[in-house]
């Protein structure tokens, strides 16, 4: 099967495959650099110097249209809880932990579609929070089954800055991807706890499970359902405030990119031999695309 032919799309209607149509049918697209950008590389070409989450490089408006970010308003300064990514037009993908202290999930809203969250612009939405849905086995002591997806209480209208995200079933090999990117609006330092105003991104390598759960790295603390990427000597990686946030890489075949983990846990930031590490979305696949459904049902009867 060809990288076309694997696009998957979850809609609230369940799976879909297709071609660019606005996000009709369509997943893991971006637009082209916008004409007037200073920038004169094309996305996810940008120097390794400059693409630093933690220290931070500035993504272009548009760049992770599937990007969200997920607000709480009695988080002081720029609200910002978690990321998460838009798969569905009233979904949205995120990490369990990020709701251990939320009471109240009626009070959640999600902004998409912005770059600084200060000045979202008139292309951004902001959806209020249907309902939170975790995965039942989740376990806040050691994070296992770190998953939860958001059913908005409107659907997203798509635009060149707001996309949905591709999720990968079981025949993509995800160890053959090599452009990577993260991206978030979490601090830039460890031991900073304020959000980043503008949306940062950086290039990362996807790094052996194996290796990343040797004795000398997170010595087993890795799940058979959580992926590593980052670099071994640090420096680059995920901070407080990108949880729930994309791990993304691009199609070997055709020009499109799919999240292939979620933003979960990692010891500090950017430490060697500590990179990031994320729930797999692969491995939750038929989870996610059940919940999506089961949801969609419910609403029709």
């Amino acid at each position: 099967m060809n990288g076309l032919g694997l696009l998957v799309l979850l809609t609230v209607a369940g799976l879909a495959h297709g071609l660019w149509d606005n996000c009709g049918w369509s997943c893991g697209l971006r637009a082209p650099p916008p004409i007037y950008s200073p920038m004169t590389v094309p996305y996810g070409n940008v120097s390794d110097s400059m693409t630093r989450i933690v220290g931070g490089a500035n993504a272009l408006p548009g760049a992770w249209p599937w990007m969200v970010s997920i607000q709480h308003p009695w988080i002081r300064d720029l609200k910002h809880l978690c990321g998460g990514s838009l798969i569905g037009h009233q979904w949205v993908l995120t990490a369990a932990h990020c709701f251990d202290i939320i009471f109240d999930p009626s009070l959640l809203y999600v902004v998409i579609g912005a770059t600084q969250l200060t000045r979202p612009g008139h292309e951004a939405q902001v959806r209020h929070v249907k309902q939170v849905l975790i995965h039942s086995y989740y376990n806040s002591d050691n994070v296992r089954y770190d998953i939860a997806i958001l059913e908005l209480d409107h659907p997203v209208q798509c635009s060149r800055y707001i996309q949905l995200a591709c999720v990968p079933d079981i025949t993509l090999k995800v160890s053959e991807l090599q452009n990577c990117w993260i991206a978030g609006w979490g601090s830039t330092a460890e031991g900073v706890r304020k959000a980043s105003d503008h949306l940062k991104e950086a290039k990362v390598q996807l790094i052996n499970v194996q290796l990343c759960n040797s004795s000398r790295w997170y010595a087993g603390k890795i799940h058979t359902h959580n992926l590593c990427a980052g670099y071994p000597e640090g420096k680059i990686d995920t901070c407080q405030g990108d949880s729930g946030g994309p791990l993304m890489c691009q199609d070997k075949n055709a020009d499109f990119w799919w999240v292939i983990g979620i933003t979960s846990f990692g010891s500090g930031c950017a430490r060697a031999r500590r990179p990031g590490v994320y729930i797999s979305t692969q491995y939750f696949y038929d989870w996610i695309d059940l919940n999506m459904r089961a949801q969609t049902v419910e609403s029709v009867y």
